[in-house]
């Protein structure tokens, strides 16, 4: 029996298309992070009492993303800049599709990347899908921004990636 186990896990190592693929699937591609100009220790600083700062600056959004990817719990930031994008939709075809994605990946019970909001919250957010516009998730980021600001802000500013940036 151990024999035939040994013989089987050989044969799997050896195919590079096997089914080992379907256990442990290989990302799509590597998120490339953006070519962004690193802070003058004056902006950094800023950023320690400022959620909304580092949001805006590219190397900061990178470094705050890069943070809570490494604390497994980058959805917040990840949904709050899927909202942004969403923002900027003109088509309303494209932003019931766009709609359609977030609450699939952020809002919905079980969904892939659930982000922590109240049952009022996600009702609210809910109704405002039926007729998509560039406000529906409105309730529901500023409610994930609070949380941000709240937890993860002061996590960032103690961690290593902040502390590298203001040496």
């Amino acid at each position: 029996r151990a024999k035939e186990i040994k013989t089987k896990l050989g044969t799997l190592l050896q195919k590079p298309d096997s089914a080992i693929d379907f256990i442990i699937p290989y990302p799509e591609k590597p998120e490339k992070l953006p070519k962004a100009q690193k802070p003058s220790l004056e902006e950094a600083l800023q950023w320690h009492d400022s959620l909304e700062k580092i949001l805006q600056n590219p190397y900061g959004l990178a470094s705050f993303r890069s943070f809570l990817c490494s604390e497994f719990s980058e959805e917040n930031v990840e949904f709050w800049v899927a909202c942004e994008e969403y923002k900027k939709t003109k088509s309303p075809v494209k932003m019931a599709e766009k709609a359609k994605k977030i609450y699939e990946e952020f809002i919905q019970t079980e969904a892939p990347k659930e982000v922590n909001i109240d049952h009022f919250t996600k009702g609210v957010t809910m109704k405002n899908l039926v007729e998509p516009s560039p406000s529906s998730f409105d309730m529901a980021q500023k409610r994930i921004f609070a949380l941000m600001e709240k937890d993860s802000l002061p996590r960032f500013v103690r961690s290593e990636f902040y502390q590298e940036l203001i040496k």
